[in-house]
Parts: C-alpha cells; structure tokens; sequence
C-alpha cells in the first residue's frame, strides 16, 4: 500500500469560510436534512473526494477518455464509442481503471486503454491545470480546525493526484491521500474510506464523515458505516440522485459542509 502523509495547514486568526459557491447562503431547498441518525459519537476524521467536490477539471477527463478510445480503435460518430461515452458519464464516480473494464472486456485492452488515458490527462493536465472549488481550501483546513483528520480521495490514478495535490498547493493540506491504487477498490466500494479510517488509527467508523459529489461517492460512505454522509451539488449529480444514494445531507458546496460538522457538535 502505497500512501501520502502530509503535514497540516492551518488558517489564521479570524479567516472565515464561505457558506456557500460564489460566497452567497444556500438556497432554502439546499440543506434539507433527513431524520438525523444517531450522532453520540464524535467526528474525528473527514473523507473528502476530489473532482467536482474539492477540485474543478474542466472537462480535462472527458478529452482524455476520447484520446484513449481513438487510440484503441474506438472512434467518434459509431455506435461504439457512444456506448463507451454513456458508460463514462454513468461511471465517472468509480475509478478509470473500472470505466475501461466496462468498455473493453478483454483484460489486457482494458489495461492499456487505461494508461492510454492516464497517458493523456497528465499531458492535459500540465497544459490546462485544475482549480480548486471556490472556499474548498478553507473549509478543508476548517475541519481540521474542528479537530479533524482529513484524506483527500480519488478515482484518479496516483501520480495523477500528486500532480494535482502539487499544481493546487496542497501536498501539506491534508493528512493522508488516498487512489484505488492505494486501497484497492474505489467508489462506490468503502475500500478508501476504510483505508484512511486504518491509516489514521481510528477506532470506530461512526466517527467518520465523507464528502461526495456523485452518488457512488454517497453510497462508499453509506457502505463503510461513516457517520455523516454529505452530498454536494458542486459536481456531477444532482440532488435527487444523492439524497437516493442514502445523503444525510445535499448542499450547494463543500463551503458549507464544516457548518454540518459545527451543528453536530
């Protein structure tokens, strides 16, 4: 298992987190909460994914997706690429490695495919860069504030989210970083959360919160047993489809989420 400690970062006296994407408060209809289950036992750790909740890429993954299906024989305009296309927008939650599993059944095509696009992104990636969720940096740093571990995961490959951990600035943001390639399995299997929960010697799964914008990334934390799953609708699903996948709260952005963390208690 391959993982990546970091050191914390901390905010200064009197810096304030956004409530919501663009500074404004969530609409009325944003932070409808369900019966809140029972919450006795302490946050202690925070599971946070990466694209569409902390980080925004541009369509950077769609353009590699096609660069590696055009260099596998899978060409715009037929039928084929349509379905491997549908097959990435409803699996763009799980791990790239799994997408190309769904396309090319053979094992071997499956792979290089796979490295065909980690290929490509990367290349995209050092042209275009990514940029962070407005107020994402500092609600990340305000759960650590709140006494929280914190692991940023992700369906990407490993060297892919060091160069983005990098490009941000935020190798030190967080505790532990975590891939399928470090847990074996990414969403909507709990391998990662369980992973970050072992490699930060916590005790009980209840004490955990994730946070996900695509309802394999709610049904990971539902999976592990986390204590407070969070859905955001800064990414790729809508509300109905996380409050579906089991959210014990939707709202706008990850801006708001340490104010769930505060009310809690």
């Amino acid at each position: 298992m391959r993982l990546h400690p970091a050191a914390p970062v901390r905010l200064g006296p009197g810096h304030t987190v956004p409530r919501a994407v663009g500074g404004g408060p969530a609409e009325p209809s944003a932070v409808p909460a369900r019966s809140p289950r029972p919450s006795d036992v302490p946050l202690r750790l925070a599971v946070v994914d990466m694209s569409g909740t902390s980080i925004v890429e541009g369509g950077l993954q769609d353009t590699a997706f096609s660069e590696a299906l055009a260099a596998h024989g899978v060409t715009p305009g037929t039928p084929e690429h349509d379905r491997a296309v549908r097959t990435f927008e409803q699996q763009r939650g799980t791990s790239r490695s799994a997408v190309f599993r769904e396309v090319f059944p053979e094992r071997a095509a499956a792979l290089a495919a796979t490295r065909s696009f980690e290929t490509a992104f990367d290349r995209l990636l050092a042209e275009h860069g990514v940029r962070a969720v407005p107020g994402a940096e500092e609600a990340l740093t305000r759960l650590r504030e709140l006494g929280l571990d914190l692991c940023l995961c992700t369906g990407y490959a490993r060297h892919t989210q060091n160069m983005i951990l990098e490009s941000l600035g935020w190798m030190g943001l967080a505790d532990l970083s975590l891939s399928p390639d470090d847990a074996g399995r990414g969403v909507p299997y709990p391998d990662m959360t369980l992973t970050a929960l072992l490699a930060l010697d916590h005790e009980d799964v209840r004490s955990v919160l994730t946070v996900g914008d695509t309802a394999a990334d709610i049904l990971a934390g539902r999976r592990a047993g986390a204590g407070l799953v969070v859905g955001v609708r800064s990414g790729e699903g809508d509300a109905g489809q996380l409050w579906e996948a089991g959210a014990d709260h939707v709202v706008d952005s990850l801006g708001q989420v340490p104010g769930l963390v505060e009310v809690r208690g």
